[in-house]
Parts: structure tokens; sequence; C-alpha cells
């Protein structure tokens, strides 16, 4: 099957301009990803030969400084941020320009969630605040890492009113856990999560969910018959079930063994196939979406990370026979259609 000519809404990216990467609450002096990364840079890694299909991308927090949700400081930067590259409104060196702002479709900044209704629905108007009106329009929703919490936050009763506050406002939020590094109690927890937050809540007013990065799963082992394939595989069919649940195909280079990373597009695919598999055959196309977790996805991939992921998600649709229209939504429709985007 010859290579999809649909539109591609890359529907997960990080950018950040240098004078403030002190904020990001991952980033030290020696980190891969400790320079800036912008528009300009993301265009480049995209190429020319893909840019021409590319109608824009998501942009979702980046995980700054917030002192357990107790200090805004950072984040409502990062909202500044967005305002920025959104209104094509840039400082002088932050490698974007007013052009670039139609590349900007939709925005996922960081939400304290966990501290329940209250207190969410203050951070949210202060984010409106320094968003203005122009950009507000184009938070779709919000993101609030779950990856490194402790177990038990999502199922705080605090945080399950919180998802229904964004749920009623039309807000999506964006799920990050992670099987790989803290086992399947992420996995059953995400389950419960969803069921709580939909319990008793009018259909039109549930929270809709986009999970990132496949639930980072362990890309490291070595047969579909690992305890930790089967847990996945197991959360991944249960998840499904819920129709308001969607699934970035994403971020898998980052559970890759390092050895791996450094093989070509083919030789990831073959090596991730089961997986892919899994997640094709749960959720199918109409709730499967492209993201390219770039920059993270580069580290130890390099600066053709974003083309060779690309190249692997073709390959995802040649096998699966996924139709003109299939691929479409997977490429940038079911994007559009999570998000509610406008484009």
């Amino acid at each position: 099957m010859p290579a999809s000519t649909a539109p591609i809404i890359d529907s997960h990216i990080h950018l950040y301009p240098s004078r403030e990467i002190p904020s990001l609450a991952w980033c030290t002096p020696s980190h891969p990803l400790a320079s800036q990364h912008s528009v300009a840079e993301y265009l480049t890694a995209t190429g020319p030969t893909t840019t021409p299909n590319l109608s824009g991308f998501i942009f979702v927090e980046t995980d700054r400084h917030n002192a357990s949700s107790t200090d805004w400081t950072a984040p409502l930067q990062e909202i500044a941020w967005m305002r920025r590259l959104a209104t094509g409104t840039p400082r002088s060196g932050e490698g974007h320009s007013a052009a670039d702002a139609r590349l900007c479709l939709g925005l996922v900044p960081w939400a304290p969630v966990a501290l329940g209704p209250e207190k969410l629905g203050a951070y949210l108007e202060a984010a409106e605040r320094e968003a203005g009106t122009e950009t507000w329009r184009l938070v779709k929703g919000f993101r609030y890492l779950l990856q490194d919490k402790e177990n038990g936050t999502a199922l705080g009763e605090g945080f399950v009113e919180g998802l229904k506050v964004l749920g009623r406002k039309g807000y999506v939020f964006d799920v990050g856990v992670d099987q790989h590094r803290r086992g399947r109690v992420q996995l059953e927890e995400l389950i419960e999560m969803i069921d709580r937050a939909h319990e008793g809540v009018e259909e039109g007013e549930k929270v809709v969910f986009v999970l990132n990065h496949l639930c980072k799963p362990d890309l490291t082992i070595l047969n579909q018959t690992d305890p930790s394939f089967i847990a996945w595989r197991t959360a991944m069919f249960t998840l499904s079930k819920c129709r308001k649940t969607y699934m970035k195909l994403s971020g898998c280079f980052s559970e890759l063994p390092d050895k791996l990373k450094e093989r070509s597009a083919e030789d990831i695919f073959s090596a991730i196939l089961p997986w892919l598999a899994v997640v094709v055959a749960a959720f199918g196309p109409s709730r499967i979406m492209f993201g390219s977790d770039w920059p993270v996805c580069t580290v130890g991939v390099g600066g053709e990370a974003w083309k060779k992921w690309h190249r692997i998600v073709e390959m995802v649709c040649d096998l699966a026979g996924l139709s003109e229209q299939d691929q479409a939504m997977l490429w940038g429709g079911t994007a559009k259609e999570a998000y509610k985007l406008d484009c």
C-alpha cells in the first residue's frame, strides 16, 4: 500500500524556550533535552517530505515545577509561552514566527486535578486570564501526570471529582501512566479511575480520556507470555470498552532497550509488533491517533526519530490493511474528534 497522503495532526509534542528550561521539573543541565526545543527545530525534525502533509500539532504540557500543585508560577508561565506561540507573538530567539501560529491546533496545559474541584476551579480561572480569549479557545484539555505520583492518587475523592469538573466543562484529560517502571497497579488504578469519574454522570458530561504512549508498557521483554505483557494486554482491552477513551500511538521509543533504539524502523516495528497489534485490535483506527512525543522521542534515537516513528506508523497501517478512511482517522481524524479541534 502506498504511503498515506492524509493530513497529519501530531497529537503529542512538547515545546519550550531556552530561557524557561530551569522551570522544567525533570531537566538537569546534563539532560539530553536541556536545550531549546521550538517550532523551528520541530519542523526540521519532520523533514520537507512530510511537512506538506502536516496540518499541525497539539502542544502538551511539559511537566514544570509546581511544588506538589501548590505553586502555579511555572505552569502559568508555560501558559504564557503557549499564548505567544498560539498568537504568533514570539520573543526574540524563541524559534517560532507569526506564521507558525497556524500549526498550533490545540493546547493541553497542566492542571492541579488532585486538589479537588474548588482549587482546580481557581486554577482554571487563573489560567484563562493568563491565556487570554484567543488562546483559551485552543485549550482542549489538561494533563496531570500520574506516572510519578504515589499509588492511590488517581482514586482520591478530590481527583475523581476534579475529573468530573473537566467533563462538565467539556475538557479532555490526558492520561500519563507508566506500567514499565511502576507496574500493573498503574493500569489497575487507571481502569478504576475512569469508572469512578463516569459513575453517575450524564453521557454528555462524561470526561473524555486520552491515554498517552500506550500507557508505557515494558518493551524490553522478550515474549508474549511474560506477566507484564499479559497484564498490559488485558488492561488495553478493558480500557477500550469505554467509548470515551482514546489512545495515542506514541512514546514507544522511550520504552525500548537502548540497542534497539539505534536500529531501523523496520527492526523496531518487528520487535514491538505484538504491542502495536493489541492496540489496533482493542481500539481500532477511530480511537487511535498518531503522536510523535517530540522531542522526547529523540533521546537515544537521534534527529531522525520523528521520521522513524512516522515510518513505523505507516507500517502499522499497511499490516492492518487500513482503508484510506481509516488511515485518515489515525493520522488526524481521531485527534480532531477527541479534542474537538476547530481545524
